[in-house]
């Protein structure tokens, strides 16, 4: 059986959840339902936040994928530690 549940939501929290769902190909009362029998089983509630790298780390990030397709700053590979030793002592 169904019932209808009444909620007062941020306008723009809904419309961003049900164009989110809509993108995904679900009904958003099924993104309801499946978080509500989520909370039932746990009896808990997490709220998570994407991770976001800082803007120094966002151009670290970028500067190494570029070296890494250039195939720059990048040590050999070893297989025997002691190669891996004379390298490092190396530097």
């Amino acid at each position: 059986m169904k019932t209808v549940i009444n909620i007062k939501a941020d306008k723009d929290v809904k419309e961003q959840a049900a164009e989110t769902a809509r993108a995904m190909g679900i009904p958003l009362s099924t993104i309801i339902n499946a978080f509500l029998k989520k909370f039932i089983a746990d009896k808990s509630v997490t709220f998570t936040a994407p991770l976001v790298p800082t803007g120094y780390l966002a151009k670290t990030l970028k500067q190494t994928k570029k070296d890494i397709n250039g195939k720059k700053n990048l040590s050999p590979v070893f297989t025997d530690p002691n190669d891996m030793d004379a390298y490092l002592a190396s530097l």
